[in-house]
């Protein structure tokens, strides 16, 4: 149904790319995290893009009351449907980016740490 959990992964080996290709092609130690983060940026932005794609044609359900949001086959996971359903959509729509970012990220600074060391 659109869970970016692969997405999310794949900021992993994107920011050990990254991270490598940063260390060889700049001198300036300062520069390495803007490039870094520019890159965790763009690959956050095409998440984005694709999770508004999938998602967003979902969110008319909530003006809808003739809906049945207990039947849509997202967890009910807060107190009604309707509150679920909004937690779900922020979850995919917002957070997953965010949480590609953060491992994008990660994989550069393993990466650099790995390089320095060895």
């Amino acid at each position: 149904m659109g869970v970016p959990i692969f997405c999310i992964v794949l900021g992993f080996p994107v920011g050990w790319y990254v991270g490598r290709r940063v260390q060889r092609a700049t001198s300036d130690i300062a520069l390495a995290p803007l490039h870094i983060l520019r890159a965790a940026g763009a690959t956050a932005a095409v998440t984005l893009l694709g999770m508004c794609l999938i998602w967003g044609r979902t969110v008319v359900l909530l003006f809808d009351p003739a809906s049945d949001l207990a039947n849509f086959g997202i967890p009910l996971i807060l107190y009604t449907p309707r509150a679920s359903f909004i937690g779900w959509l922020v979850l995919m729509v917002f957070i997953s980016p965010f949480l590609q970012v953060l491992t994008t990220v990660f994989g550069a600074h393993v990466a650099s740490t790995k390089w320095n060391n060895g």
